[in-house]
């Protein structure tokens, strides 16, 4: 028996040649579809690794990249449906179906394509980018660790992934510590007694903050030829138990801000407590009649 009698041998039918060409075609479909998809990723990560590119960054060579591979995944697989015999003869089924189905999958699709579209307006208008540090509604915090087709992943600073809906996220009120100068004012508020000498608070308070090795210069030339102070104290509030002095302490970024602001609260404290300063607190007297 020769080749051509054993392709021709037929099963329930079915000549046996034929399953062979459809499993050829579909390996030939599979190993084009990879191909193309590796090649299009390799591509995608050297270039990244160069620099300027056009308007491009990481935040959208990565997006595109998803949409390009997804889009030849889509080709590959509608090539593959083409292979299975029969389809032809049920679509004219499926067209007199189409405007039924289009509704339904209109209706399914409406939030994943919110959140594509939304995905696109973050790309392009860039609100942020990957590696942004940003805070959302005032809830979350954290650093944009991917921006995918469907939601926006923020690291928090415990170290928590946090997925938001691109759609979601579009209408919330972001604060972005990267865009633009990072330089962030500390806001140093310590509440005094009304026996304190203000000008020693002030003085003392202005000390410490200048002794920090976190702590920058934002005066102008003008400002420093002037005399100006480098760390601004005023008081700002008048309370029923206490004064409110505040400071205004510059870092280089909000991260150095917060350990700064940290740092100088505790060495206050302690200065305070050696220059016989109250940092008053409440406490109640309890009169006992007889």
């Amino acid at each position: 028996m020769d080749l051509n009698e054993f392709l021709n041998i037929t099963i329930f039918g079915i000549a046996i040649k034929q399953p062979l060409i459809f499993l050829v075609k579909a390996l030939v479909i599979y190993a084009i579809t990879q191909t193309i998809v590796s090649v299009i990723k390799f591509m995608f990560r050297r270039s990244m690794k160069r620099k300027g590119l056009l308007f491009l960054d990481h935040t959208n060579m990565g997006f595109i990249q998803r949409i390009v591979v997804y889009a030849v995944y889509l080709i590959g697989g509608t090539a593959f449906l083409s292979l299975i015999p029969g389809l032809e003869k049920i679509s004219n089924s499926i067209l007199a179906g189409a405007g039924i189905m289009a509704m339904a999958v209109g209706f399914a699709s409406q939030e994943a394509l919110a959140n594509i579209v939304g995905g696109m307006f973050i790309v392009f208008s860039k609100p942020f980018r990957i590696g942004d540090v940003i805070k959302v509604d005032e809830v979350v915090n954290g650093t944009v660790a991917e921006i995918t087709l469907r939601h926006t992943i923020i690291r928090s600073l415990d170290n928590r992934m946090i997925i938001i809906p691109n759609s979601k996220i579009n209408s919330c009120t972001i604060i972005n510590s990267t865009i633009g100068e990072q330089d962030t004012c500390s806001f140093i508020e310590i509440g005094v007694s009304y026996e304190a000498d203000l000008d020693k608070t002030m003085n003392v308070m202005r000390e410490v903050i200048i002794k920090h090795p976190l702590l920058i210069d934002r005066r102008t030339p003008e400002e420093k030829a002037a005399g100006n102070a480098q760390v601004i104290i005023r008081i700002t509030n008048l309370g029923d138990s206490a004064i409110t002095v505040k400071a205004w302490a510059w870092a280089a970024n909000s991260g150095n801000a917060f350990v700064m602001k940290c740092d100088l609260l505790k060495s206050i404290k302690e200065r305070f407590d050696k220059e016989n300063i109250e940092i008053p607190y409440p406490y109640s007297n309890v009169i006992v009649k007889k």
